[in-house]
């Protein structure tokens, strides 16, 4: 059975647009792309990481169950020397999961709907622009009503279309 997933990808290390299409040629190893943001550039949320991010997200359709993506996901990290250390630290390659259909996910290792995706602007721009209409399944709002109220005021700039 197949499955329409949403991710976010992004890193401020590195040659960050080069690992950024890397990173979109590895997650094709998931499932098909249905839709794909522009890229976008980002301040550094948290107040932990330095530089600056290139962020997109994607929707796509996979067969995967969420623990099976999850792990696809870490590989593609690991591979292009995503280093888990500092939290919300510099990186050059974060992948996370925002929505798997309307499901609800919560273990140890993976919360789905992702718990941040209403307070991040880096977020909700790149996705109100592919699923405005899509439902956050807690919040009961659309991705565009969520990003009219968001309260995070970082720049967020298109930097490339998808």
């Amino acid at each position: 059975m197949f499955s329409k997933v949403v991710v976010i990808l992004g890193g401020n290390k590195g040659d960050r647009e080069n690992l950024l299409q890397k990173a979109v040629v590895e997650l094709l190893e998931a499932g098909k792309f249905l839709a794909k943001s522009a890229i976008y550039e980002t301040v550094a949320w948290g107040g932990v990481a330095k530089g600056s991010f290139l962020n997109q997200v994607i929707e796509l359709e996979t067969n995967l169950n969420p623990e099976q993506l999850l792990a696809l996901i870490q590989k593609i990290e690991t591979k292009l020397g995503r280093k888990r250390g500092e939290h919300w630290g510099d990186r050059t390659m974060d992948i996370d999961i925002l929505y798997f259909e309307s499901s609800l996910v919560s273990t140890p290792l993976l919360q789905i709907p992702h718990p941040y995706i209403a307070e991040r602007r880096f977020v909700l721009v790149p996705l109100a622009e592919i699923l405005p209409n899509f439902i956050h399944p807690v919040l009961g709002k659309t991705n565009a009503e969520l990003l009219s109220i968001c309260q995070d005021t970082s720049p967020v700039t298109k930097v490339k279309k998808s």
